[in-house]
């Protein structure tokens, strides 16, 4: 990945306490795993924004490298990869999610 492509996904990382890198937006999600991560968050009621990797190849790409996981949607909380929709789903039926979420946002 070049140094461009990764500066400007440091920038939309940054741009949020939680973003999200998902194929389309939180208001019409393109796939059933980025759905399930608008609909986990949207239920604990926290804020966030979304990219939408199906609008630009080289972030769609860059944020797989970026991050080492070879799937999208992938969510960052402050900064830190958290994971995709199969750990957030896991970590929402346990309640770590809602924990993690609450810690991280409150410091």
């Amino acid at each position: 990945m070049d140094s461009n492509t990764k500066a400007r996904i440091q920038t939309i990382i940054n741009s949020s306490q939680i973003m999200v890198f998902m194929k389309g937006n939180k208001l019409m999600p393109q796939c059933g795993f980025s759905n399930n991560v608008v609909q986990i968050l949207n239920s604990l009621g926290m804020n966030y924004e979304t990219f939408d990797v199906l609008s630009d190849m080289e972030i769609r790409q860059g944020i797989k490298d970026y991050s080492n996981w070879p799937t999208i949607p992938q969510v960052y909380v402050k900064g830190e990869f958290i994971g995709g929709s199969d750990i957030l789903i896991e970590m929402y039926n346990s309640g770590e999610l809602r924990e993690k979420l609450e810690i991280a946002l409150a410091s």
